[in-house]
């Protein structure tokens, strides 16, 4: 399949990604390891929900922790919209597609359109997220790999063509791909509406679930520094990958793993895509270098493991090829 063409005048106008919701098992462990360890700053807690934000945002979070009883799950991912009325036009568009759709009102962030992609992943749009005040040079708040903002969501993808299909259809734009040379099918993608390399990325694999969110951070050192804390207070068997520089995406990475198995990908050094007629990259399958520019080849772990979404089943991937045996 060949990449879709940008649409530039969607049904609804989505600004960026916002959140993630992820279940977790001991709150006590979770809020350990995501302010410590991580650096988010907690906004509000409680017995069962801890919430986050990262050194730059505004908003009241981008992180929600809940206790559960199903811990390793994904509950929902969350977007902002440009404007109130697009949240009516995205219910108007999902409904359009046969998708569920209905309203919660969500605390911080009000009126909520909870639906639902092609293949089942949880999505949830709101307008006003409750705004606090600035803490980026608040330097005493720093802490642990110092994160700035969170920057995409990866997911596994049963099938990568429907699912970039989807996202195109309400102006998620690609800015680069690996394609199956065989079947011709897309393997992964990367889209984006914020103006970075990507705000989802989707690839082949075991689907729906979570491959990764990712943070960015200052710089490269940051990383380094994040590497050495986690090595030396107990989390050493959580880094899982890197550092490196991935070809897709130009950005230099670190994966980690929190208490409950979600993957968090520390990132920077991307680049801008604000352009509407940006022609998307292409990579090849079999270039190892797509995947790491640079650095320790990925683990097997990294191709296969994710956190499934709640209540949501699996589908194995419709392509047989893998990048694990890459030259």
């Amino acid at each position: 399949m060949s990449v879709p063409a940008p649409n530039l005048y969607p049904d609804f106008n989505i600004i960026r990604l916002s959140h993630v919701c992820l279940n977790v098992k001991d709150l006590v462990a979770s809020r350990k390891f995501y302010s410590e360890i991580l650096g988010l700053q907690i906004t509000d807690e409680s017995d069962s929900h801890i919430y986050l934000r990262a050194m730059e945002e505004r908003g009241h979070h981008c992180v929600i922790l809940q206790k559960s009883d199903q811990p390793g799950t994904v509950e929902v991912m969350g977007f902002k919209t440009f404007d109130e009325a697009d949240l009516d036009r995205a219910e108007a568009y999902f409904k359009l597609k046969g998708r569920p759709v209905s309203w919660a009102n969500r605390p911080y962030q009000g009126r909520t359109l909870l639906t639902s992609d092609n293949i089942g992943i949880p999505l949830e749009f709101y307008h006003k997220m409750e705004r606090l005040a600035p803490i980026h040079q608040k330097y005493e708040l720093y802490r642990g790999v110092k994160p700035l903002r969170i920057d995409h969501f990866n997911c596994f993808s049963h099938d990568v063509d429907a699912s970039v299909q989807f996202y195109s259809d309400f102006g998620f734009r690609v800015t680069e791909y690996t394609e199956d040379e065989e079947s011709n099918k897309l393997w992964a993608a990367w889209m984006h509406r914020k103006g970075g390399v990507h705000d989802m990325a989707f690839t082949s694999g075991m689907g729906p679930r979570m491959h990764h969110v990712a943070f960015w951070v200052p710089t490269p050192l940051n990383i380094i520094d994040l590497l050495d804390l986690m090595a030396t207070t107990g989390y050493v068997e959580n880094i899982e990958r890197g550092p490196g520089r991935h070809g897709i995406s130009n950005a230099f990475f670190l994966y980690i793993l929190d208490p409950d198995g979600h993957r968090i990908e520390i990132y920077c050094s991307d680049y801008q895509t604000v352009d509407p007629d940006l022609e998307p990259i292409k990579w090849d399958l079999k270039d190892p270098q797509r995947q790491t520019l640079w650095g320790a080849a990925a683990p097997e772990s990294w191709f296969k493991h994710g956190t499934t979404f709640m209540g949501v089943d699996t589908q194995n991937s419709k392509i047989k090829s893998s990048p694990i045996i890459a030259p």
